[in-house]
């Protein structure tokens, strides 16, 4: 055929449709193979396993210096050798980080990295804006005001998610991202980047009320938000006030505080409630004298010496104005803002103070702008109290809202009152205003009277916003007795009161659920709006030295992981700095990344691979790793030897979560061929209480979800396809995993066991294939010949990393070989430098008089006088004689395959002296066999 031009210099050529999509394919399934699905023989890694490894490598992430943000990593990955979307990389890295998905992980992980429940890792990373507001042992601090540099060590102490005090141990500003804003029906409100993740509260696939993280730009109006109100953290100690002094020496001699105290609070609020500054005084007027008076007598009592100038105004009120400068911008030193109404904010020093002298900041907050009202319903009767506080600064509303909450105490969400402009946050039902009574209160009698008839209120009224979501739904689909039926348990007040009837019912896992509730007693608060705003700002994280890394602010549980590389994991990239590998261009040809790891570790066997491309799928089991370089070690010294014998040194795989293998004759064929299917089943053991037996599972098969398979046995003793079961719940705890399986008396242990391991994943297949690339083209591969690629592997590597040594030897020496011609001759040589004029020309004239080469004369001339003592003349022929024995010795090796296959298999042995652990899959060799019918009926005696 012939070709066309397009009109635009390029050519045309004519090609029937389905050779294009033929080609078209093929070069789309090779371009998935070699680089995303398919793992290298010779390190056992995707592409991105490996990018992952080598930018923690490049940018100090190593075993020995401290954790960073996942984060960090991932952007350091896509920025110069990953161009593909965020979450692939950060599920490569914690995957990797994971000890029940790899035996020996190459990523150390810290914070939430998943569990064997199926729970998902924490996001990457969390970010929030520089005024979210972080509960502290130092007080209740906006995030952005924790340190003014972009990264520093800090000493917190933070609450976490389950209300357990954890240390926050650095600081990070993050810089500018773009942002999600969400606020809750009640109107809290947190503002973070797009990846921010917040705990919410969910209804998992089996129906079952649980906590799920989801990021900010995940997050929908049906989500449920989980807030903190059960637990409190203060500042420990009042803040110094001694360097917020003002030094002016033209400022009269008044006395001031030297640490915030209960006066000085009280005063701020009711400074921040009724006060106002006006030419440079602080101006403050109330109709009730009493409270009046407090603030009067606060004034001169903390400030000695100061007076002040009093007024009648109009409104039937009394004024004072507080004139002094150095009690004025004390007060403004502080957090007085001197701000009009709508900026007002909560002063920072009260932020930083212990609970009691908060407490006395928001009687004196409430007392000014604060109202409470006793209602009684005309048509019903019902009785009612609502506590309103109102002020035209919204920044104070939010504020007012997260230290409330810290009190326990749930607000509603403001409103703004288009008669008087002002916000309006209302604390309304039984719990919150009896918290506040108790934990609050007011000064004055007038108020404390109205509040005090919380008695006459029904305490067992239904809140309409605080509830338990799916609780409810979940219990009567569940449990069918009268009881339940009847009783509503969505509601904190009803669960208490029928806290011990409930449990009767329930089963061990469930009554563990309603405990908890009970202990932490979250508010769930429905999202109402998620914006994503327009301008971008400053977000800022803090490292959480915990498992979860939870903290919680804006009332809000915020989290995130962070990860270094694991001690094993540089086995896979030492010597990479020796020219051992070929470097290839990234994916923008501006930088250069190894195309393969130097790989000292037989990664492949004994972590195995995953992954699936275009027509064709990897499925490679772990393996022990001191079986695995033991079959290697016999490979290097036998190289005929079969595959049979090597299946007594490498006898099966060996799963990380252990489990036992029923069997062998799927490995053999897996062995031989590359293909075959192997069975495992979970580790059990059988205890007798009270006359009655109950199986306990201790370990189960790879990749078994523990939750999942907890519920589908649930499903099958519901649906009456396993009768023997009479409880059922999941005791695993730190220590391990330990699912009870309680039995009815009439049970046959035997049989309930062959109906479980028939039924459900406490017995389950794996099948092998081992599919890898082996010159970038894929093959299945058996046993023995991954052993050999990988040792053809190590002995280019070590063949390489001796050619890089033995040249860097020789360079240096050459030099030292120059440097003692230069110090046998030493007079001559300074004579020759001193009397040429230039370094140039003192180089040509060494290399004329002395045959040197031009690197032997610069070093000559760089040389300092030291070189000269006897001593340092000595050293010089000592380096020089070590130098000339190690070239012989890295000559002797790239002479000989046997010295580096010795190499080869002396380092194999330094890792199973460092790594070697205990078998955790046991081998089952003679199994019962299949499970047949029979085997899932009792043996009953019957009357015939």
């Amino acid at each position: 055929m012939g070709t066309d031009t397009d009109g635009r210099g390029g050519k045309v050529l004519p090609r029937a449709i389905e050779e294009e999509m033929k080609k078209s394919y093929i070069d789309y399934s090779m371009s998935v193979i070699i680089g995303r699905a398919l793992p290298d023989v010779r390190d056992g890694l995707k592409p991105v396993h490996r990018r992952v490894l080598y930018s923690m490598y490049r940018t100090g992430l190593m075993p020995n210096k401290p954790h960073k943000k996942s984060a960090w990593v991932v952007g350091d990955v896509l920025g110069k050798y990953h161009p593909h979307g965020d979450t692939a990389v950060y599920d490569t890295m914690v995957r990797m980080a994971q000890d029940f998905s790899l035996r020996y992980p190459l990523v150390d992980g810290q914070g939430n990295f998943g569990s064997v429940d199926g729970d998902p890792a924490a996001a990457m990373r969390y970010c929030v804006t520089g005024d979210t507001m972080v509960l502290t042992d130092g007080g209740v601090v906006p995030i952005g005001k924790i340190s003014d540099k972009e990264e520093a060590a800090v000493n917190l102490k933070i609450l976490n998610y389950q209300g357990e005090t954890k240390k926050a141990s650095r600081f990070f500003n993050s810089g500018k991202h773009d942002i999600i804003k969400a606020v809750t029906e009640q109107g809290y409100e947190i503002r973070g980047s797009y990846n921010h993740p917040v705990l919410c509260w969910q209804s998992n696939d089996f129906g079952m009320p649980s906590l799920k993280w989801k990021l900010l730009e995940d997050v929908t109006k049906d989500d449920y938000v989980v807030m903190n109100r059960g637990f409190s953290m203060f500042s420990k100690t009042d803040l110094s006030l001694e360097g917020y002094h003002p030094d002016s020496p033209t400022y009269k001699d008044i006395g001031l505080p030297d640490a915030m105290n209960e006066d000085i609070a009280f005063l701020l609020g009711a400074l921040v409630s009724e006060g106002s500054f006006h030419n440079n005084q602080v101006l403050f007027n109330n109709q009730d004298m009493k409270f009046y008076d407090k603030v009067k007598r606060i004034i001169l009592r903390q400030f000695k010496g100061t007076r002040i100038y009093e007024r009648q105004i109009q409104g039937n009120c009394k004024e004072l104005s507080i004139y002094h400068q150095k009690v004025v911008w004390f007060l403004k030193n502080i957090g007085l803002t001197e701000v009009k109404s709508d900026l007002k904010e909560v002063p920072f020093s009260i932020l930083q103070s212990k609970k009691k002298t908060i407490r006395q900041f928001l009687i004196g907050l409430f007392e000014g702008d604060g109202s409470v009202l006793f209602k009684t319903d005309k048509r019903h009767g019902g009785k009612s109290i609502e506590l309103t506080y109102n002020s035209k600064s919204e920044k104070l509303i939010r504020q007012l809202k997260v230290l409330l909450l810290n009190f326990g105490i749930v607000t509603t969400s403001p409103y703004k009152d288009k008669r008087n402009d002002c916000y309006k946050l209302i604390i309304s039902g039984y719990d919150n205003l009896r918290l506040f009574e108790k934990e609050i209160g007011f000064f004055s009698e007038k108020k404390k009277n109205r509040i005090s008839k919380i008695a006459e209120l029904n305490d067992s009224r239904m809140s309409k916003t605080d509830f338990i979501p799916y609780l409810a739904d979940y219990l009567r689909e569940n449990y069918h007795g009268e009881f339940i039926k009847k009783n509503n348990f969505d509601r904190y007040n009803n669960l208490e009161e029928n806290h011990q009837q409930l449990t009767g019912h329930l089963k061990q896992s469930d009554k563990n659920l309603i405990g908890w509730l009970l202990k932490r007693r979250f508010f769930f608060n429905k999202i109402k709006s998620v914006e994503k705003l327009k301008e971008k700002e400053t977000v800022y994280s803090i490292r959480v030295e915990s498992e979860c890394h939870s903290f919680v602010a804006n009332g809000f549980i915020n989290h995130n992981t962070e990860a270094r590389m694991a001690k094993i994991a540089e086995e896979m990239i030492l010597d990479i700095d020796k020219e051992t590998v070929d470097f290839v261009p990234n994916y923008d040809a501006s930088l250069l990344e190894p195309s393969v790891m130097p790989a000292k570790l037989p990664n492949l066997l004994i972590n195995g691979s995953t992954g699936i491309a275009v027509g064709m799928a990897t499925n490679m089991p772990p393996h022990n790793i001191a079986e695995v370089i033991d079959g290697t070690v016999a490979v290097i010294e036998n190289p005929g030897i079969e595959i049979k014998d090597l299946m007594r040194i490498i006898r099966a795989p060996d799963f990380p979560t252990g489990g036992i293998l029923q069997g062998l004759s799927g490995v053999y064929e897996a062995y031989g061929t590359g293909r075959g299917s192997i069975t495992v089943r979970a580790k059990i053991q059988v205890e007798e209480k009270d006359e009655r037996k109950r199986i306990i599972v201790t370990e189960l098969p790879y990749q078994v979800n523990k939750a999942t398979l907890i519920e589908n046995i649930a499903q099958l003793v519901r649906d009456k396809r396993i009768e023997g079961i009479s409880d059922l719940r999941d005791e695993s705890d730190r220590d391990g995993m330990r699912i009870v399986i309680e039995l009815k008396k009439s049970a046959s242990e035997d049989v309930t066991l062959n109906q479980l391991f028939k039924h459900t994943q406490m017995q389950a297949t794996f099948g092998i294939i081992n599919l890898a690339l082996v010159d970038n083209q894929p093959r299945v591969l058996n046993l023995k010949q991954i052993i050999e690629d990988y040792i053809g592997h190590r002995r280019e590597v070590v063949t390489r990393r001796t050619q890089y040594e033995l040249r860097k030897a020789q360079e240096r020496a050459h030099i030292l070989e120059g440097m003692l011609i230069a110090l046998n001759n030493i007079d001559e040589v300074i004579k020759t430098i001193r009397a040429s004029k230039t370094a140039d020309i003192a180089s040509k004239e060494l290399i004329r008089r002395f045959t040197l080469t031009e690197i032997q004369a610069k070093a000559i001339l760089e040389m300092r006088l030291q070189k000269l003592t006897g001593m340092e003349i000595q050293g010089v022929k000592d380096e020089h004689a070590e130098l000339v024995k190690t070239i012989e010795k890295l000559k002797g090796i790239l002479e000989s395959i046997q010295k580096v296959l010795a190499i080869i298999k002396e380092e194999l042995v330094e890792i199973r002296e460092k790594y070697a652990d205990a078998r955790r899959t046991e081998i089952n060799e003679h199994p019962e066999g299949e499970i047949e019918t029979e085997d899932l009926i009792p043996v009953e005696d019957v009357i015939v």
